[in-house]
């Protein structure tokens, strides 16, 4: 059974006590904060013989179809590969299915996650199943980025935006989920996954920390001309580059911040404060606005999956940052 979280609470009550389920949800909200979860649990209330007051009873034919992944009348549709589209003919097998009988004589449900990876020609394809599921069908739609959706697809669900957790409660559920991380580590992981406890979890496996060290230390010796871009480039070849985009991208707002403001509450991380403190007393404002504009470009091909030349580009990226505390 998907796992429940705290923070989802008073939402999973609101939405499995309806008395009657709209055919499509679209759940929306940050990546990392238990939204697959909570479609899931849905999925199994929605298809259970036996349900309780809320929950799947995890004991009748079709909860152990499920269980087993067999279930007749269950369709999970999402990317062939990770990180790539969902294509049209993907949609093209889902849309045969919605329109099939139910082989068990209930519910069929459907999710589809993360929506926004389907392609033009996909999301196009889906929309007639959306408009007239046939059948007792629900589809859930699970999205990281609305914004990306086409305005159809929305239209023709009900919206439900999903809770992303205070700082303390998901302090505290990460201190069961990374036990063997201290209280610092663990806040530290929670701000880098910009509040999301999953997400951090997540981070956390992938070494970020290590990671996020080892380019702290490129940064600084750059700047003191120890360590020169190509070096750096090299020796990050291991780092995600949306991670590095992501970073250089908050290091930028920071010194702007720092900049109109001078507020040293607001100067990030401990680990790069003196940096970031540096920089603003040294690098002009539209040096760094440049800058900034360059790394939300570069970022939007990364995570257009663009086929770019990861060496080249973080080189371009170094000598531009090694600049910054230049004579303006």
């Amino acid at each position: 059974m998907a796992e429940a979280y705290p923070w989802q609470d008073s939402l999973w009550q609101q939405m499995a006590g309806r008395p009657r389920h709209a055919h499509a949800y679209l759940l929306h909200g940050p990546a990392g904060i238990g939204k697959r979860a909570l479609a899931e649990r849905l999925m199994a209330s929605l298809l259970c013989h036996n349900p309780g007051s809320l929950n799947a009873c995890g004991e009748c034919k079709s909860c152990l179809l499920l269980k087993a992944g067999s279930h007749p009348d269950n369709y999970v549709l999402e990317p062939e590969e990770a990180d790539k589209a969902i294509k049209v003919d993907q949609v093209r097998d889902l849309v045969s299915f919605v329109v099939q009988t139910s082989q068990m004589g209930g519910r069929k449900v459907v999710l589809i996650e993360p929506v926004e990876a389907m392609n033009i020609n996909a999301a196009n394809a889906l929309l007639k199943s959306l408009e007239e599921p046939s059948g007792d069908t629900v589809l859930l739609l699970v999205s990281h980025q609305p914004s990306r959706l086409l305005p159809t697809i929305k239209s023709r669900c009900v919206q439900q935006a999903c809770p992303l957790p205070s700082e303390a409660m998901s302090l505290e559920w990460l201190a069961q989920a990374l036990p063997d991380c201290t209280d610092e580590e663990r806040a530290e992981l929670l701000t880098l996954a910009a509040g999301s406890p999953l997400a951090a979890v997540s981070l956390q496996v992938q070494g970020v920390r290590e990671q996020r060290a080892l380019v702290v230390d490129g940064v600084k010796k750059l700047l003191k001309q120890q360590q020169s871009p190509t070096q750096l480039a090299e020796a990050w070849n291991a780092i995600p580059l949306l991670l590095l985009f992501d970073w250089f991208c908050d290091w930028s707002n920071l010194i702007l911040r720092y900049q109109l403001t001078e507020d040293e509450g607001g100067l990030g991380l401990a680990d790069m404060r003196k940096v970031i403190q540096y920089l603003a007393q040294k690098g002009s404002r539209d040096k760094i606005l440049n800058i900034q504009d360059w790394i939300l470009a570069q970022r939007q091909k990364v995570l257009s999956k663009a086929n770019l030349n990861r060496v080249l580009l973080l080189e371009a990226l170094l000598v531009q940052w090694a600049s910054l505390p230049g004579r303006n």
